[in-house]
């Protein structure tokens, strides 16, 4: 049996947990964490393959918490995390949050720009996986 990857993202008063493989979830698991979800106030969003509980963990309570609930799960602690969500300073679309920026220009950016905001460009590029 295929064994669900939570990808744990941390936030000010709460935390996400992104289920990477959900689709391949039978429907006995999936009602498994939404019980899980359920249990503790949380909601879970079939679209998105996540859920969020407004409680504030840390990844390895979050895997405490996991073990104790008997889910047989493989969990992974999300590094790339913005405490502030940055905003691009220049060009055609300054004022836009990064993660707002279209593939296209992000791609450009990585071939034309090398100022003070390259690693902030990186990170995006890294988290869409470009």
């Amino acid at each position: 049996m295929i064994k669900p990857l939570f990808i744990f993202t941390a936030h000010k008063s709460s935390f996400k947990v992104v289920i990477k493989n959900l689709e391949a979830l039978s429907v006995e698991q999936i009602q498994t964490i939404q019980k899980f979800v359920d249990k503790r106030n949380g909601l879970f969003d079939f679209q998105t393959y996540s859920f969020i509980i407004h409680k504030k963990l840390e990844f390895q309570e979050f895997v405490h918490l996991i073990e104790l609930s008997f889910l047989n799960a493989i969990c992974m602690d999300n590094p790339i995390v913005y405490k502030v969500k940055p905003r691009i300073s220049f060009g055609q679309y300054k004022g836009m949050l990064y993660n707002e920026l279209p593939d296209s220009y992000l791609l450009w950016l990585k071939s034309s720009y090398f100022g003070y905001e390259r690693d902030t460009m990186e990170v995006e590029l890294k988290v869409r996986g470009l």
